[in-house]
């Protein structure tokens, strides 16, 4: 791996290829954990390759290329939900002065690559629970949960202590509850 960081560092095309290569499904699924949307987690995608490619020379190696790349893809994403938010409230209080068109709404059907067909209808109800949680709520669920990464690493990819991962964590599975319980009330 010290090997493939240096190339980076010098530039070297083809190890950026191999690298990207080899990343691009973990920060693609991330990214659409978190965003829960194909073409935003593609421009996520792109944009973390690029600030890598843009900033390698800056990597330490105090912490795991993959962990930089998942610390990249968080933040990434986070930003582009607020970006995005942002743009939602505008919109919407453009359309209240009747100067706008619609408010923008998200569709929260989209394909998870890691979502079975039998377990569809399901995914759909846990990911639109999982849009209404808090970003940092909804990061460590993503990263834990879908990529399958331990609360230390999780702590290191986001840069917080053990213990605010665990208590994310433990929010973020309690409102998912609350919010699932409702639905399963309302079914029967």
């Amino acid at each position: 791996m010290a090997g493939l960081i240096e190339n980076l560092k010098q530039g070297n095309a083809s190890a950026f290829k191999d690298m990207v290569h080899t990343c691009k499904d973990m920060v693609y699924n991330t990214a659409i954990g978190i965003l829960q949307n194909p073409e935003d987690a593609e421009d996520v995608t792109q944009e973390v390759f690029m600030q890598v490619y843009e900033s390698i020379s800056s990597f330490k190696g105090e912490a795991l290329l993959s962990t930089w790349l998942y610390r990249i893809t968080v933040t990434k994403s986070l930003d582009h939900l607020k970006k995005k938010n942002r743009k939602k409230r505008w919109a919407k209080i453009t359309s209240l002065f009747g100067a706008g068109g619609e408010t923008l709404v998200e569709s929260a059907d989209f394909h998870h690559p890691g979502v079975t067909l039998a377990n569809k209808e399901r995914s759909v109800l846990l990911f639109k629970a999982l849009a209404r949680l808090p970003e940092n709520q909804k990061a460590v669920f993503v990263l834990h949960k879908l990529e399958g990464l331990s609360a230390k690493d999780i702590a290191a990819v986001m840069d917080i202590s053990l213990a605010s991962v665990e208590g994310l964590m433990h929010r973020a599975k309690a409102g998912l509850r609350s919010q699932l319980e409702k639905y399963y009330r309302e079914d029967d």
